[in-house]
């Protein structure tokens, strides 16, 4: 399933209808950063094995301007029907206009764990005034990470590039202990354990949160571990033994994240 690098017609007719996508990619200083792209339905044009899109990171955000010629992960998201679409390949053309992405993976994701919402397009995509750029978590970094039932997890591998998954709970499942670290407990899922697999090679990670209403956005670059306890031992959520703890290396939050 992971070596198909062509979108299928289904996969095609999946993605015109998307609203939002999260993409993994390097900044110009080399730094991994997952960052949210929304547009009208047709944002994302998919054909054989090019990806069409018609959105850019907006400024403030750490992918404004990414380079072209690297490796990238974008997931496509339907929160009302639960479905997702996860793409990998190379960022082989950006302009004013949105990007090209040559896929080499395309793939769906089960509907575990996706909450039904809807997205704000004008917000999440409108260029903010208020961007903060630092080296820990605010008080007000902090409390949207604990009120978040969703966030977008960005990993990457030496050899086969970067990656964009979603990751879903009850409000309050990801744990931060302190400005420079937050934790949260893993889930039984489709047991692909790509996001793991990066890790486990490279321990480079980012994290996106989003207040889909406002369109405010908190974008974290840093490292990421697994840790393996017991399964059912205290703050276990998922039963399954494990968790992932993330390390803070900088900080970007985009927008009022006060509601």
């Amino acid at each position: 399933m992971l070596g198909a690098n062509r979108l299928s017609a289904g996969a095609a007719q999946f993605l015109t209808k998307q609203r939002f996508a999260a993409l993994t990619g390097r900044d110009r200083e080399g730094a991994l950063w997952t960052s949210p792209l929304s547009g009208q339905p047709g944002f994302l044009r998919g054909s054989d094995d090019i990806l069409h899109i018609s959105a850019l990171p907006r400024e403030g955000d750490p992918l404004y301007r990414m380079p072209t010629g690297q490796q990238v992960g974008l997931i496509a998201i339907e929160f009302a029907a639960r479905r997702r679409m996860r793409i990998n390949g190379s960022l082989v053309a950006s302009d004013n206009a949105g990007m090209t992405v040559r896929v080499d993976q395309a793939y769906g994701n089960c509907p575990q764990y996706i909450h039904r919402r809807d997205v704000n397009v004008v917000a999440v995509a409108a260029a903010s005034e208020t961007s903060r750029h630092a080296a820990s978590l605010s008080a007000s970094d902090r409390a949207m990470i604990e009120a978040s039932d969703t966030f977008f997890l960005g990993t990457t591998h030496p050899s086969r590039g970067s990656d964009a998954s979603h990751r879903g709970g009850p409000a309050g499942f990801v744990r931060v202990d302190s400005a420079n670290r937050l934790w949260w407990p893993d889930y039984p899922g489709n047991n692909m354990f790509n996001s793991f697999g990066n890790l486990a090679v490279d321990d480079e990670a980012a994290l996106l949160f989003v207040d889909f209403f406002t369109g405010a956005s908190l974008q974290l670059s840093g490292t990421a571990q697994v840790e393996w306890t017991s399964p059912g031992a205290d703050d276990d959520d998922g039963l399954v033994g494990r968790r992932v703890a993330f390390t803070v290396g900088s900080v970007v939050s985009i927008g009022d994240l006060r509601r």
